[in-house]
């Protein structure tokens, strides 16, 4: 009888045993973390301490229990795999799999879209918005020389890198990062083919960035840009000033001019396009794809100016003549003035 208990006592505590193994099992391989909302965001900056990251999953996260999770990622060494990054978890995860995604540093990027942007400024507070590198790392960045030179590149034509697009980039992303990635898809994006085409017009592709964000600006309607594109290529050829109105606007830093005045031809700024022959020192935005395969593609043709049409339409009158152009252009001063648009 004594046996038969000693036996039972065994037995019930290896039951025991294999069910407190078997919670275990459950609460590592199981599905034991719920998120606090749909797709939850878990930002780990760079240089998190482990306790730092602990807090930041205990406040996104619902453990069922940290202690048996802090347990796991220990004997993971997870304290010392730290990874950086943005992970988003988008469903119910097992302790095993969540220390898997963090010690592996599989996060899930950001996508930024560049689009109408005119200045680096705005380019940095876009996407130091987004990514782990604030704007003002990134203007510290973008206006160093010496971060890029060696590429070619100056503080005043830098903006060129950045065609506008769709980009992936992880959240953990510096400012060297970002330029290195933006270099990337710049020499990707100017290929063969688009090389060959900006040697047919006498331009580099950086000339050929400078001269599409002036065109960008000047159209309205996608269909005369390489119209436009084909008379500023006639003056550059010719030794003629392009006179761009927008670069005066750029030269004073206010967009909101929609007359450009003969005192603000003054003003002295290698970007007043009235005073100085030639491509300004950088673009005057970020130039659009369709501005620059526009200067790529600009019509042949023997026009010299063109101004816009009186009847605000947004489309433009051609000219080969400055007496014709004289014509037009007064046209549209009149209609300028009927409307009381005097700035």
């Amino acid at each position: 009888m004594k046996h038969k208990k000693i036996l039972y006592s065994f037995i019930g505590a290896g039951i025991i045993v294999l069910i407190i193994l078997y919670l275990i099992y459950i609460n590592i391989f199981g599905l034991s973390i719920k998120a606090e909302k749909i797709n939850q965001v878990i930002y780990i900056p760079t240089g998190s301490s482990y306790e730092q990251v602990m807090d930041t999953l205990g406040s996104k996260l619902i453990l069922k229990n940290r202690k048996l999770f802090e347990w796991l990622a220990k004997k993971k060494n997870y304290p010392s795999l730290i990874k950086p990054g943005r992970y988003v978890i988008d469903k119910d995860l097992s302790y095993n799999s969540l220390i898997n995604i963090l010690r592996s540093g599989r996060q899930s990027p950001v996508k930024i879209t560049f689009s109408n942007v005119r200045t680096l400024n705005q380019i940095a507070g876009k996407v130091g918005k987004q990514i782990e590198a604030d704007s003002l790392q990134i203007m510290d960045f973008l206006l160093n020389d010496s971060n890029f030179k060696g590429d070619g590149f100056k503080k005043e034509n830098v903006i060129s890198l950045f065609i506008p697009n769709t980009y992936e980039f992880y959240w953990n992303t510096d400012a060297r990062g970002l330029y290195t990635r933006m270099l990337k898809e710049y020499r990707l994006f100017w290929s063969d083919h688009r090389l060959s085409k900006a040697k047919e017009t006498g331009l580099d592709p950086k000339e050929v960035s400078i001269l599409a964000s002036i065109i960008d600006a000047e159209a309205s309607k996608s269909e005369e840009k390489p119209r436009i594109a084909g008379v500023y290529l006639n003056r550059l050829k010719r030794g003629i000033p392009l006179q761009a109105d927008p670069t005066i606007q750029f030269a004073l830093n206010d967009i909101s001019i929609t007359r450009v005045l003969k005192k603000y031809l003054l003003v002295d700024s290698p970007y007043n396009t009235y005073k100085y022959s030639g491509l300004p020192p950088g673009p005057i935005g970020c130039s659009t794809i369709e501005g620059i395969d526009a200067v790529l593609n600009a019509e042949k043709h023997d026009y010299l100016f063109f101004a816009a049409r009186a009847d605000f339409s947004g489309f433009h009158n051609f000219s080969r003549t400055l007496s014709e152009h004289n014509h037009y252009a007064l046209l549209y001063q009149k209609e300028l003035d009927r409307r009381k648009i005097f700035r």
